[in-house]
């Protein structure tokens, strides 16, 4: 099936406070961000009309903004509105939403205090994953090349655009090599995550362990999946786990926006069997994302 390319399909996206045509939201050639990767974006799911967690990822979105030093010039009331209005002007109620802030073209060179700072919301349609026995098969992650790095090297607090380099190239490698994504380690040597989403590993005492976000993100969907299981009474460790522990996990599994919760079938030499822990989670979170905004802040928080 053809790829349909994403600077030429019909519908809206919000640019700079305006909804325009889909292929009249352009930006220069010599916009800073394309140069230096002075931008920063959020990745969200919309379930049934309702765009799920839509003020946490809007608050993170201005956040990382900030770590990258610019202000993005609308309220998180004025970013919600407006993902809701591009939703909705799309016609969608299943669908992938991505706000994107960046610094423009008025300044080119690492220093570019004088840039104006655009936002775009676009949005496009976005099923469901397989269903629940397809998806427990797992996916095969090879083992990246490239780490995470260290806090003191990188914005790894903020969702920055350059910050997913790496990702991308480690992804691509492991693609090639037969596998469906990459698992990085951090700068130390010890477990991080994959490259766009976070990682669970159920141990020999029946605890779910988690990576300390140290050096990369501590994602929405991680943290909503801490709170089903702790509402299910499962123990959750947040820790260092060291790379030699892959071999005593029996269960592992990532959790993202786009991932959502999805199995882990093996990382590099190490093979695991998706289990009740995950199928459980994979359910709760599955059935969590079709309830009002509401509900969901009161169930998780």
């Amino acid at each position: 099936m053809a790829l349909i390319p994403f600077d030429d399909r019909d519908g809206f996206i919000w640019l700079d406070g305006q909804m325009k045509p889909w292929r009249e939201a352009q930006l220069h050639v010599l916009s800073h961000a394309l140069h230096y990767a002075s931008a920063v974006f959020e990745g969200e799911r919309c379930y049934a009309g309702n765009i799920f967690r839509l003020r946490d990822h809007t608050n993170r979105l201005i956040e990382s903004g900030r770590i990258l030093g610019f202000e993005l010039g609308w309220t998180a009331d004025q970013i919600d509105a407006a993902c809701d209005a591009v939703v909705r002007a799309n016609g969608l109620t299943e669908a992938y939403v991505r706000p994107i802030a960046w610094r423009g073209a008025e300044e080119m060179g690492v220093g570019a205090k004088a840039t104006k700072i655009h936002l775009a919301i676009a949005t496009w349609e976005w099923g469901a994953y397989f269903g629940v026995e397809q998806r427990m098969k797992g996916v095969r992650l090879d083992m990246a090349k490239w780490r995470r790095p260290a806090p003191d090297t990188a914005p790894t607090a903020s969702k920055a655009a350059g910050l997913y380099m790496i990702g991308t190239m480690s992804k691509h490698a492991a693609m090639d090599a037969g596998f469906d994504d990459a698992f990085m380690l951090d700068h130390k040597g010890d477990l991080a995550e994959a490259t766009g989403a976070n990682a669970f590993f159920v141990m020999a005492d029946g605890a779910i362990h988690t990576p300390t976000p140290t050096c990369f993100l501590d994602g929405i969907t991680r943290r909503t999946v801490m709170a089903l299981a702790r509402k299910r009474q499962m123990q959750v460790v947040e820790r260092v786990i060291g790379v030699e522990e892959l071999a005593r996990a029996s269960e592992v599994f990532l959790a993202g926006t786009a991932a959502e919760v999805t199995p882990v079938a093996c990382i590099g030499e190490c093979h695991f069997t998706p289990g009740e822990i995950t199928r459980t989670l994979m359910q709760d979170y599955m059935a969590l994302t079709k309830m009002s905004p509401v509900a969901v802040m009161q169930r998780v928080g």
